[in-house]
């Protein structure tokens, strides 16, 4: 799916491609919204006005791969920082970024959201992940980003073949909301990358739980921000890696 910028300029608009990467269809614009919220181009969706899709639909199946988001006039960002030379992988959120100052994006300054899980609760979260993947029942081969409260039940999931774009799914879908997934933790079905840390970090989450390991990348960025941090998360076992305090 390719992603289009409208930008407002003083003769009119004008239309930038600055994304492109491989997806599941459907909540496409939920997929574009998170992805420019968590690139730190939006704050919310009030900077957007207006989003729809471009182009015309693949012949093979009908769907529509382009998504062109106008933004408001007031909005500026640095295109330089954003523009990426190649397609944007499923896997590596930050492959293909222009350059090195753009892999650390501004994070939000603030504290962390206040959150505390018991470890029963925390147990349980996998399973009720995987239950409610509904795509992975019929392919058996996508990712999941779910949001979950206090005491670990599941809010909202998103899927997708690719981690990162499942969590921008997720977060672009609380884009309406004036705290972006505030006071729930974040529960992701595969490893935690260095860029996944980023993205929570954006919408200031303090606690991120991963049914894998994460990168060292990724144990260094929590512990710089407060974020707590749980690994290998399975139903009998966890590995905390940082602040453990919010498990009770």
């Amino acid at each position: 799916m390719e992603i289009r910028l409208g930008l407002a300029t003083g003769e009119g608009t004008n239309e930038q491609s600055i994304s492109v990467t491989m997806r599941t269809p459907g909540d496409d614009f939920d997929l574009a919204t998170g992805f420019l919220y968590t690139e730190g181009v939006i704050r919310d969706h009030a900077d957007i006005a207006r989003i729809e899709y471009a182009g015309q639909p693949s012949p093979d199946k009908g769907l529509y791969n382009v998504v062109k988001v106008t933004l408001a006039d007031r909005v500026r960002f640095d295109a330089a920082n954003l523009v990426r030379h190649f397609f944007t992988s499923s896997s590596c959120g930050i492959c293909g970024k222009a350059s090195l100052n753009a892999v650390r994006i501004q994070l939000p300054e603030g504290e962390r959201d206040a959150f505390e899980i018991a470890a029963g609760d925390l147990h349980r979260l996998p399973e009720a992940l995987r239950a409610s993947q509904t795509e992975f029942d019929r392919t058996g081969g996508l990712h999941a980003s779910g949001c979950f409260d206090a005491k670990g039940r599941i809010r909202r999931l998103r899927e997708d073949v690719g981690r990162h774009n499942a969590l921008d799914k997720l977060i672009g879908s609380y884009l309406g909301d004036p705290r972006p997934l505030a006071g729930l933790g974040i529960l992701l079905s595969g490893r935690a990358s260095f860029e996944l840390i980023q993205k929570a970090a954006m919408t200031r989450a303090a606690f991120v739980a991963a049914v894998g390991p994460p990168s060292s990348l990724a144990v260094e960025l929590a512990e710089e921000l407060g974020i707590t941090l749980v690994g290998f998360l399975k139903a009998d076992t966890f590995n905390v890696y940082v602040a453990p305090q919010r498990i009770v």
